[in-house]
């Protein structure tokens, strides 16, 4: 089954208008890359969760449902040939559970791209819940498709930049999808860390926020360092602030054409849970979200 998944950009479909949206954003990213597009549609067994049996005639349920899947799938193919005649259309309908499938295969595709429905969708749908728990964990990145997509020129693509590894693959990520876009970029650091900032409520104290402010565009310097050359055609505007990493994020992305973020904040609990930026960026965010693993 990972052997579909290789060099594909992979769209997760559970037949909500939402993920219809992320297979057409997943169709035009696999034509600009040049890439296969593989959809998916992972099937639970029927009443697996209330009734810890099979059932009656359980094989002819999975082949009729099976069968309406093949139908959606195919219709789902021909809409992506309209976006591009020429793209290498594969598809897949396992059997279990959506996650932990779409966690496997991400490990041999290029890129996950899941529709970003309502908050707190169930985690065996591929609702925004579920993209956390594969963002989470799988070894590619992951887009989710949420809110409006802003197709205007000067959409730019956002990226946060916290000075960390994966922070670096972020950049990488967001340079080249801007490149390929024909699109600005804007690089974003925060030097807030958290909900509690005393430069919002003590007025008074004599702080010189200029060394933060310093500091905070080094950070955004190195953290760009040879991305430009790499990159010569692509328009960067840094931008830093005291706000909260997300808040500032969550502002510059309205009206982005894609936001990139690294999976894993700062902190001591990076590796046990998805950042808290990634987090609200997942949930809040009015254009697609990247998130890109850690190695």
């Amino acid at each position: 089954m990972a052997e579909e998944a290789r060099s594909a950009v992979l769209a997760g479909f559970d037949g909500t208008e939402a993920s219809r949206e992320a297979v057409r954003w997943a169709a035009q990213e696999a034509s600009s890359r040049r890439s296969p597009l593989l959809l998916v549609h992972v099937m639970a067994r029927p009443f697996q969760h209330s009734i810890p049996m099979r059932i009656p005639d359980e094989e002819e349920v999975m082949g009729k449902l099976g069968d309406a899947v093949r139908r959606e799938l195919d219709s789902l193919e021909d809409s992506c040939r309209a976006i591009d005649p020429g793209i290498e259309v594969r598809k897949s309908i396992p059997i279990g559970d959506a996650a932990e499938i779409l966690i496997e295969l991400a490990g041999e595709a290029e890129l996950v791209v899941l529709g970003g429905p309502l908050v707190g969708a169930r985690t065996d749908r591929l609702g925004v819940t579920a993209a956390e728990v594969i963002a989470r964990r799988a070894a590619a990145p992951i887009v989710v498709v949420r809110g409006e997509i802003n197709s205007a020129a000067e959409a730019p693509v956002v990226v946060g930049v916290d000075g960390s590894a994966v922070s670096t693959r972020a950049i990488g990520f967001a340079y080249e999808s801007a490149a390929r876009r024909n699109r600005p970029l804007v690089a974003v650091h925060s030097w807030g860390e958290s909900a509690f900032n005393p430069f919002d409520i003590v007025d008074e104290w004599d702080t010189d926020r200029s060394e933060f402010r310093d500091r905070a565009n080094e950070v955004l310097a190195e953290s760009t360092a040879g991305w430009g050359e790499q990159y010569p055609d692509v328009r960067v505007r840094h931008v830093v602030g005291a706000d909260q990493p997300a808040h500032l994020l969550l502002g510059e992305a309205d009206g982005a054409n894609l936001l990139v973020v690294g999976s894993h904040g700062r902190g001591p609990v990076r590796r046990a849970f998805l950042g808290s930026v990634s987090h609200a960026v997942l949930n809040q965010a009015n254009c697609p979200v990247a998130v890109l693993p850690a190695e």
